[in-house]
């Protein structure tokens, strides 16, 4: 049996989501934030040396990285082929050009924008909080809040014709996209104002399956 170790507020909620999509049996195992750090707690490093999540259990198998765990999901319990991309079709190519994109591209600087905007508010001497101010508002302004506008519009333009992201069905990008965009919604004023955007997490969020991965994951603040 696959067994899912969440961690709240996290990557691994698009994975309870595919669960739920899939609809096999499955354990989950919750594992809470440490209320100072607001880091994985150490019980994860049990199951995988790096002590992130998502992970999952399968029979002897431990899987890391959303990108691999939901492939693997779909290779192995998607019977009905509902989330599988003919081999070699404009899907497939689409699925596996987003599958990447989420992690590879918009993340790293949504992450950044965190990075940042928390160096504003931090603990510092009173005499450099001005220039630790001034250096994070530079790099916002001049680097990270134009690539994260230019995403987000290409992700727009991609959306605004086509139903999910590999075109007309559902597919293993579907569920890797929707925490980075989830996370632009609170961390970029210009995602609120994209309506293709809007409208497709939207559509995501009222499926009855992510509704159902919500009330077994515990605490998510981006839905």
């Amino acid at each position: 049996m696959v067994t899912l170790h969440h961690l709240e507020n996290s990557r691994s909620q698009r994975i309870l989501w595919l669960l739920e999509e899939l609809g096999i049996e499955y354990e989950i195992k919750l594992y809470k934030r440490d209320p100072k750090t607001n880091l994985a707690p150490d019980e994860l490093k049990a199951i995988h040396p790096l002590g992130k999540s998502p992970l999952i259990t399968d029979g002897g198998k431990v899987i890391a990285e959303s990108a691999v765990i939901i492939n693997y999901l779909i290779r192995n319990y998607d019977k009905d082929n509902r989330f599988t991309n003919a081999p070699d079709s404009d899907a497939a190519q689409q699925n596996e050009y987003w599958l990447h994109f989420a992690e590879g591209s918009l993340m790293p600087y949504l992450v950044m924008s965190l990075v940042f905007t928390k160096v504003k508010t931090a603990p510092m001497p009173f005499f450099v909080r001005p220039v630790a101010k001034g250096i994070a508002d530079q790099v916002m302004k001049s680097f990270i809040s134009p690539n994260v506008e230019s995403s987000l519009r290409f992700i727009e333009d991609h959306l605004s014709k086509n139903v999910w992201f590999s075109g007309d069905d559902m597919s293993a990008a579907d569920f890797q996209m929707i925490f980075p965009l989830e996370a632009a919604m609170t961390r970029s004023d210009i995602a609120s104002k994209l309506p293709a955007i809007n409208a497709w997490v939207k559509k995501v969020h009222a499926l009855p399956a992510y509704q159902n991965a919500l009330k077994k994951g515990g605490p998510y603040d981006y839905a």
